[in-house]
């Protein structure tokens, strides 16, 4: 089975290397070391989009160099492929707000972004910045003459306002995270950095302690580390008063001020009405049949040849209501870029010439590509003392037949797996992927007796050692699931283990999560490095199920939530100690310890090893690299860079 899977996988990838050589045979590789490959000018030599220059003709837009940062301090965007041409619309499915990070990922312009290939950070909103020998102080210059969609001044301001009056005062609904505190390596004690201006177009973060990953944190956790501030003081009560605040809440279409500071001050790209340094802004509301975001005329990026960027006029969004219509107008042309799972493999790629589409496969780092999270605090105490002993973790893994779940799930093309760091990921386990995962029913039966859980209710469905009823509930956002939760009942029931399905919508999930009501999920981790983006394997805020309140705990300060204890408490304490390190090798060998004791627990059971990303695109859009890595930390299709793609006429 193992060589039929990767067999498919070969030809598929050389579909794509094929594919991606049909539509110009000046088309190259990106093979640069440092993503600057060799570019064939295509275009008239233009610099800026017509849209634009009409309005500039018009006299409703400043001309290109007025809106653009001074010259030296332009960014200029590699492209994959060759130099673009302006015009046309991004098409895609979308399921409305609660996919806003659908658009808001590959939209996003960070501080700081990680390079092509996942190993450190680069200078994006900033220019550039220096870190003193002990990493205790970072200098960030920032753009000179950049400016927001409305033309108005970025400057460091800013980014002060922001940390001043938005983070540090959770305006916005957010804890300040976990990247801007540094540990003192003797005692653990956590110091908050400080925050000054130098100038304009420079400003300072300065540590306690050393914090040599605070540049990756920050492109992880905080990423914009930036406001408009012009905007927000006309909303924030502190200056405007609680009553004027209440008032435009209402007129924005909102009851509860704190929802409307939340989501204008974290979800910005769903807001026409915030100014953005997206390359694509906001037209008009998200909660309609389509959402459209148009090119951004200040954006402060060109290419090679100094053309703005982006080239594409809009993305468009179309709201669908049933996942089988974002196959169908993929099929029928309706969408000209799209992502899917690998389940949609097999019609994607019988339709592939048909559709004049082609499939780019993206690796990426998840540990399954179906599995469950056990909430290790979940509130009910009998269920909380199950999914805390291993032995009922173990039972639930051998209990389910992994080879039809892959079958399921991707039509074979998983690995009959455990979840696992897979191989190539910082903190590769040997042999963690083969753990629990052998069909042996048997055996399962046999730890849930020794469990205790041996009495029966009038459905034969096992009760709990005190004779009350035992069931197990997955609560899910989707139901994209379904078919694998299906399986997964028929297997933990045959072993005697009632089970029930619920979905709700995605915002209900998220605030589940956060009150702790959510027992068993099927969130999947994916981590391309533990010392970068710790907070799935680290409980230091609520986020991820298996750790359930522990996160709420940290992120109070101890105030609320349940203490960890026990391995969960271990983990805190080697995090703690990395966080404290000044050297990269020593942070490397505690990430390992901290992945090594979630091998041991195995918290999160997978029923099926990872499978690729498919970005489906039309062949008439170029520029998309085939060499990236799908994950969180890279901003998923923002890794690819899209102000560069174009349709190539």
């Amino acid at each position: 089975m193992k060589g039929s899977k990767l067999l498919l996988i070969l030809v598929l990838l050389i579909s794509v290397i094929v594919s991606g050589c049909t539509k110009s045979g000046q088309d190259k590789p990106e093979d640069n070391p440092n993503d600057t490959p060799d570019v064939t000018v295509v275009d008239d030599g233009a610099k800026e989009a017509p849209m634009l220059a009409k309005q500039v003709s018009e006299g409703a837009l400043p001309p290109l160099e007025e809106r653009l940062p001074k010259k030296e301090d332009i960014m200029i965007e590699p492209v994959v492929e060759e130099i673009g041409q302006f015009g046309g619309d991004w098409t895609m499915p979308w399921t409305g707000v609660p996919d806003k990070w659908g658009i808001g990922q590959p939209t996003e312009e960070a501080l700081f972004r990680f390079n092509k290939e996942g190993n450190k950070v680069e200078p994006n909103v900033a220019k550039s910045y220096e870190v003193n020998a002990d990493s205790t102080e970072f200098t960030i210059h920032l753009r000179e003459g950049m400016k927001w969609s409305d033309g108005m001044p970025f400057t460091a301001d800013d980014v002060l306002f922001y940390w001043e009056h938005m983070l540090t005062k959770e305006t916005f609904g957010k804890k300040i995270y976990d990247a801007y505190y540094s540990v003192d390596p003797v005692t653990g004690d956590r110091a908050l950095a400080e925050v000054n201006k130098v100038d304009d177009y420079t400003f300072t973060v300065t540590h306690k302690y050393p914090s040599v990953l605070f540049l990756e944190r920050v492109a992880i956790d905080n990423k914009w580390f930036f406001a408009p501030a012009h905007f927000h003081k006309t909303i924030l009560p502190e200056f405007v008063g609680d009553a004027k605040t209440l008032e435009i809440t209402k007129e924005w279409g909102y009851e509860d001020p704190k929802v409307f500071l939340m989501e204008t001050g974290y979800t910005d790209w769903l807001h026409y009405q915030i100014p953005t340094l997206r390359a694509w802004m906001p037209t008009n509301d998200p909660n309609g049949d389509q959402f459209v975001m148009a090119r951004n005329p200040y954006y402060w990026k060109t290419d090679a040849e100094g053309k703005q960027l982006p080239y594409m006029d809009r993305i468009v969004a179309t709201k669908i209501q049933d996942p089988s219509q974002k196959t169908l107008g993929t099929l029928a042309g309706d969408y000209n870029l799209v992502i899917f799972d690998a389940k949609e493999f097999v019609v994607l790629k019988e339709n592939e010439k048909k559709g004049d589409y082609r499939i780019i496969p993206w690796t990426q780092p998840a540990w399954s590509s179906a599995g469950v999270q056990l909430n290790q605090t979940t509130e009910d105490p009998n269920l909380r003392k199950l999914f805390q002993d291993a032995r009922f973790r173990e039972a639930l893994s051998i209990g389910v037949d992994r080879g039809q779940v892959s079958e399921i799930v991707s039509n074979g093309l998983a690995e009959p797996i455990q979840a696992a760091v897979p191989e190539g990921v910082q903190g590769f386990q040997e042999g963690w992927a083969e753990q629990w995962a052998e069909f042996n029913p048997e055996r399962a039966n046999q730890l849930l007796d020794e469990l205790g859980l041996t009495k029966r209710d009038k459905d034969n469905f096992r009760m709990n050692a005190d004779g009350t009823d035992l069931t197990l509930t997955i609560i899910e956002s989707t139901t994209d699931t379904g078919p694998f939760l299906e399986l997964l009942k028929k297997y933990y029931e045959d072993l005697g283990l009632k089970t029930n399905v619920k979905i709700v919508d995605g915002g209900t999930h998220f605030d589940m999560k956060y009150a702790n009501k959510i027992p068993m999920t099927t969130e999947n981790i994916s981590v391309v490095n533990v010392a970068f983006r710790p907070d799935a394997l680290v409980p230091l805020r609520v986020l991820t199920p298996w750790f359930g309140h522990y996160g709420l705990h940290s992120q109070s300060g101890g105030k609320e939530g349940v203490e960890p204890e026990g391995d969960v408490a271990k983990i805190m304490e080697i995090w703690n100690r990395l966080k404290a390190s000044n050297s990269f090798d020593e942070i490397n060998e505690l990430g390992n310890e901290i992945v090594k004791i979630h091998q041991k627990n195995q918290w999160v059971i997978g029923y099926a090893g990872p499978t690729p990303v498919l970005v489906t695109a039309s062949n008439s859009i170029r520029n998309i690299p085939n060499d990236r890595i799908w994950s969180d930390e890279y901003r998923s299709l923002g890794h690819a860079h899209p102000a560069q793609f174009f349709i190539k006429k």
